[in-house]
């Protein structure tokens, strides 16, 4: 990584590596140019090193407003939002409070040439916006031909929030959809050692002096920071392997590559499924493998009150970037399987089974042996993930099992 730019006196190096990445996702087909500067928390210099990107357009002559800039009452932030063009924010009160937020629609009547919106996670006070999420607004900017210059950190993609509240023990409620991130042109990493972040910390350059010893005790420790900045660190990392492996093919068209890694994941509307689903993506993720979700309806159809779960886990699926399926067939297993091998999928995710051991006896197996049984032949790997939260009362039998 190369050193790109400081913070004056605070002595914060701000580190960036760019990965391009394909606007190949589903969803707005954005025609202005898209750049995400990415962190792994709060503090590490992302909204700076955006306003300096901001500065650097506006030098070459670009047409360069602020959308919105959280500056925190930071000093050195505040000074760079000095002789930038700023839109009003529109004041809006919801439940007798007064909140400030971004005009999205002053901002596409002003329609600049670039657009600094900082905090691409954060959730619009109702009424601020048609639409109840800042992406959304980002996005909506993007198909107006605006180029948009934005800020996330790692723990509010929605493949990882998981992963984060697991480590951090602290609710991830804000996330963005991994097809946003994966709309960008660019994304260069902010980064910051752990050590780095809690001096900027103590020093006050993040949280005010009164939140600042239960971050640094909290979600702040330098183990969560740690984690926080290697899940950065490898999810920008893939990207760039992908980048290189499209470079190559563009420039090598007669070489044959290796098929690629397909994954398979078997879901029901039991509790803790979503949570399978996001360590099958992250799976995908980390080896470049499409992913499919396959849902199979035993019987006659779903169990009443099942249908919600299961619109989640549809809304889930899209989000992480995978294909949903659903199907009808009495025997779980056997049509895992067949899916699996008319889709040349190499790899099966399935769920840990609850049932007891004497169920298993009585019902001919469970599915994750069946599957496994059938696979194996095949050379199709098995990965067979624990259920977290299914206590005793709700560990009923998986839905496929019955």
């Amino acid at each position: 990584m190369t050193a790109t730019g400081h913070s004056p006196g605070d002595a914060m190096l701000v580190n960036t590596e760019s990965a391009v990445l394909e606007n190949d996702a589903d969803g707005v087909e954005a025609a202005g140019h898209f750049r995400i500067y990415l962190g792994a928390a709060a503090g590490v210099g992302k909204t700076y090193a955006m306003l300096n990107e901001g500065h650097r357009r506006s030098e070459r002559g670009a047409d360069v407003v602020i959308g919105l800039v959280e500056c925190h009452k930071r000093p050195h932030t505040e000074g760079l939002c000095a002789d930038l063009e700023v839109i009003p924010r529109r004041i809006v009160e919801y439940r007798g409070t007064a909140f400030e937020e971004m005009d999205l629609d002053a901002l596409l009547q002003r329609h600049p040439k670039v657009a600094l919106v900082d905090e691409l996670a954060h959730t619009n006070v109702p009424g601020s916006s048609h639409n109840p999420k800042r992406w959304q607004d980002v996005m909506e900017l993007l198909g107006a031909g605006i180029d948009v210059i934005t800020t996330v950190n790692i723990q509010h993609l929605e493949s990882i929030a998981d992963a984060v509240e697991q480590i951090t023990g602290v609710p991830i409620k804000e996330r963005v959809p991994d097809w946003v991130l994966r709309k960008a042109d660019q994304i260069e990493l902010v980064d910051s050692s752990p050590e780095q972040l809690r001096r900027r910390m103590l020093h006050g350059n993040i949280y005010p002096p009164e939140k600042v010893p239960q971050a640094l005790t909290h979600f702040f420790r330098e183990d969560n920071l740690m984690a926080l900045r290697e899940l950065a660190l490898r999810f920008l990392a893939d990207e760039t392997e992908e980048e290189l492996l499209e470079h190559l093919k563009a420039r090598h068209t007669g070489v044959l590559w290796e098929t690629s890694e397909r994954i398979l994941v078997g879901v029901t509307a039991a509790p803790g499924t979503d949570a399978i689903v996001r360590r099958a993506s992250r799976m995908a993720s980390r080896i470049k493998a499409e992913l499919h979700v396959l849902h199979i309806i035993a019987g006659e159809g779903n169990k009443r009150g099942d249908e919600k779960q299961l619109e989640r886990l549809r809304q889930l699926t899209t989000d992480v970037g995978a294909h949903w399926n659903e199907i009808q067939a009495e025997d779980s297993a056997q049509a895992l399987f067949e899916f699996a091998r008319t889709h040349q999928i190499t790899q099966i995710v399935v769920g840990s089974s609850a049932r007891s051991r004497w169920q298993e006896l009585k019902g001919g197996g469970s599915i994750v042996r069946k599957i496994s049984m059938l696979a194996a032949p095949a050379g199709i790997d098995v990965h067979i993930i624990a259920r977290r939260g299914q206590g005793e009362a709700s560990a009923a039998i998986n839905d496929m099992e019955e």
